[in-house]
């Protein structure tokens, strides 16, 4: 897990227990929003999805839905 300092608050991401390499996917909350970005740098760009969204793509994951992607 690594955190971001923003203006106004900190953000704690959160990493794969199986991300070895250090450039990942980083997820973090943020009242009603989910931020994901790569966990390569600080100045990686951030992605804000719905909690909805979210669940969404989650569940997707879960099904397989993008088993054939990698």
């Amino acid at each position: 897990m690594f955190t971001e300092d923003s203006a106004s608050e900190e953000i704690s991401w959160r990493v794969s227990s199986r991300c070895d390499s250090g450039q990942c996917v980083g997820v973090a909350r943020r009242g009603d929003s989910i931020l994901i970005t790569n966990t390569s740098g600080p100045q990686s760009p951030v992605s804000e999805f719905s909690i909805d969204e979210w669940r969404q793509f989650v569940a997707g994951v879960r099904l397989g839905d993008f088993d054939d992607i990698v």
